[in-house]
């Protein structure tokens, strides 16, 4: 700890502004992440919101809807190739990149990580992941018809939510410090936990884009269509939805249980900010639930009040961990 503090003494004018930046990136724009990282040391959260802002960068290019999809592919492959240029220690002046390359250095974050990050922030735009959705076109959806991509196994969606979530979950303990290698096999697992619950929330949204992220399989098993799942904003829920979304939660309610392995592994100074994100998503779940799964006719959420109880409950279990280092 001293000879972390001692680094944060030590920083560049330039680093300093960099990483202010990217906290200030991710205080705007990370909904639940930041309330995590505020129960971690300074030089960690710092890290973390480097990754973040990294992510979210990533992420707007990838979302820009004003843009083509080639548009986008465009401006992705020109970030991407700033970055590695970065890498390899060419001049950068971009904020993001100048906190992450340090980030990366001191917590040993490898490249392939990183690219595997830059990968599952830009699934729309990869044509080989892409390719893997099935089309469905539904005729009663204007004089064309509409299209919708999906995923017909849950092995399919696997891949995708560990791209998307399971990666970051491997970054981040990297920067919470750990020596077990389960750690690992458990952050994959807590990633996959979050995005299935992203995805229950989602439903009505990610129709509106064309995506139907939960699995074909798992929609004939419970006699669902994807049409109705399409059509389906601000209608009642019927009892087969509610079935199909309870057992997506019960899935997601399986994977959570390797959070709570995760937990001890890491270093004790982290483990309260893991404790924070995993409360809130795990709460996030909770109000799905109470909700009855109806979340066509209004998006479920986690209120900010309730996000700073289980921060200031967190806190107080970062201060306890401190005492008894």
């Amino acid at each position: 700890m001293i000879a972390a503090e001692q680094a944060l003494m030590h920083q560049s004018p330039e680093l300093k502004r960099a990483y202010a930046a990217c906290r200030e990136i991710a205080r705007r724009e990370a909904k639940n992440f930041y309330y995590a990282f505020l129960a971690l040391p300074r030089h960690k959260g710092d890290a973390m919101c480097a990754v973040y802002a990294f992510m979210r960068r990533a992420d707007d290019l990838a979302d820009d809807e004003a843009m083509s999809i080639e548009a986008r592919r465009a401006a992705m492959a020109e970030w991407s190739a700033a970055w590695a240029q970065a890498q390899a220690g060419g001049p950068t002046e971009d904020p993001v990149f100048i906190a992450l390359l340090d980030t990366q250095r001191r917590f040993g974050i490898s490249d392939d990580l990183l690219r595997e990050l830059v990968r599952g922030t830009a699934m729309d735009l990869d044509e080989e992941a892409t390719a893997r959705m099935q089309i469905t076109t539904l005729p009663a959806m204007g004089p064309a018809g509409r299209q919708f991509a999906v995923y017909q196994t849950f092995n399919d969606l696997y891949e995708y939510c560990y791209l998307v979530a399971s990666v970051v979950g491997l970054v981040c303990i990297r920067i919470f410090g750990y020596t077990d290698p389960r750690a690992e096999e458990f952050a994959e697992q807590t990633g996959i936990a979050f995005q299935l619950t992203n995805i229950l929330r989602d439903v009505r949204e990610d129709a509106d884009r064309g995506r139907i992220y939960l699995p074909v399989e798992d929609l004939e098993k419970f006699s669902v269509t994807v049409e109705e799942l399409a059509l389906h904003r601000g209608k009642v829920i019927t009892l087969n939805q509610r079935e199909l979304l309870e057992f997506e939660a019960g899935r997601a309610r399986d994977y959570y249980r390797a959070s709570e392995e995760l937990l001890p592994l890491i270093d004790a100074d982290s483990r309260a900010a893991l404790w924070v994100l995993v409360t809130i998503y795990r709460t996030l779940l909770d109000r799905i639930e109470d909700k009855s799964y109806d979340v066509f006719t209004r998006r479920v959420r986690v209120g900010t009040l309730t996000k700073i109880w289980i921060l200031l409950r967190g806190v107080l279990r970062a201060v306890f961990s401190r005492i008894r280092l």
